[in-house]
């Protein structure tokens, strides 16, 4: 297991959290973000936001926050390279034990650092390197709960289990670890939106925990021209990323797929409706993804009729008709 390394030794940390915020154009928001991090009753974080290629007057802010801000802030500007590099250079920035990607248009509950600390801390010294994270719940500005709750107020699991095994949707929330983050990178060799579940299955698929518990630590702005969201929006646009998740599903997370066959199913079908996408656009699929295992293309085959339905609903949604290739494949 990676937390067994006898050659490993823990990185010596200058602070407890580091709060990292990708943005793009979001001056007008980041307000939120700021304000929220100085209402926190716990302070030992760095705040380093990575500008994406902002041409707003993000900079400008971010210059005056510094000289009155009683914590510290580190600004970094790149050439736009979407989300996933944004946050891979500020997880190399990190100076924080843990992890804590907050969009630059969201806020934080004001005791959700000393929260969060105090159940890290919880998990005792000699397990904690099994450990990459603490999850909690998110909250929308009217005080509703986002999504479902844990079945239980403290449960030790991976994404993997919360998703197939105990059936737990919605938006979430918490701190990762930086030493795991940062074996675990984004990959920016893939052009364009990755999901974020991506990587943390990856790290379920290593073996590593998530403490969940019940606890809102964030408050929830649904802006659709956020970072995080804009991969959700079109299914055309992000087929790539789209259909990485699916191949994840059907392919390496196939072990899940007795507590919960009907969302393998539908991955199957977004399998190939996805890859009907990308060779409708000529976009090839990334080297070493290649459908593998009886069980993956059992389903995959199964589901692939109803894969092409899709495909064909959202060519007709986005105004086109189909063409003479997509009647084919119908046939």
């Amino acid at each position: 297991m990676p937390w067994r390394s006898a050659s490993y030794v823990p990185p010596a940390w200058r602070y407890q959290f580091t709060i990292l915020t990708p943005t793009y154009n979001r001056a007008h928001t980041l307000q939120r973000v700021y304000e929220s991090l100085c209402e926190q009753t716990f302070q030992d974080f760095e705040w380093v936001v990575v500008d994406d290629g902002s041409t707003d007057h993000t900079k400008k802010r971010i210059q005056q926050w510094q000289q009155e801000a009683l914590f510290p802030i580190h600004y970094v500007w790149q050439p736009n390279q979407h989300k996933k590099a944004a946050f891979n250079r500020g997880v190399r920035m990190a100076q924080g034990e843990l992890v804590v990607a907050l969009d630059s248009d969201d806020s934080l509950e004001a005791n959700a650092l000393y929260d969060m600390a105090r159940t890290w801390k919880e998990i005792p010294q000699k397990e904690r390197e099994r450990f990459v994270a603490v999850t909690g719940l998110c909250k929308t500005p009217e005080g509703n709960i986002v999504g479902d709750m844990y079945p239980y107020d403290v449960l030790d699991a991976n994404p993997l289990d919360i998703q197939f095994k105990f059936g737990v949707t919605g938006e979430k929330f918490g701190c990762l670890s930086t030493a795991v983050l940062q074996r675990f990178p984004f990959p920016e060799n893939i052009e364009g939106f990755v999901p974020e579940s991506l990587v943390w299955r990856s790290m379920a698929r290593a073996g590593y925990l998530t403490r969940f518990v019940n606890q809102v630590y964030r408050v929830y702005h649904d802006s659709s021209d956020s970072l995080s969201r804009q991969g959700k929006n079109n299914a055309a646009t992000h087929a790539l990323g789209l259909w990485l998740l699916a191949y994840d599903t059907v392919v390496d997370s196939l072990p899940w797929f007795h507590y919960k066959p009907v969302a393998f199913i539908k991955a199957g079908m977004r399998y190939t409706r996805f890859a009907l996408h990308m060779r409708d656009q000529s976009i090839a699929r990334p080297h070493g993804y290649r459908l593998h295992g009886l069980g993956a293309i059992a389903l995959v085959v199964a589901t692939a009729p109803f894969g092409l339905l899709l495909f064909l609903r959202d060519k007709l949604h986005m105004g086109g008709r189909p063409s003479d290739a997509d009647r084919k494949r119908v046939a």
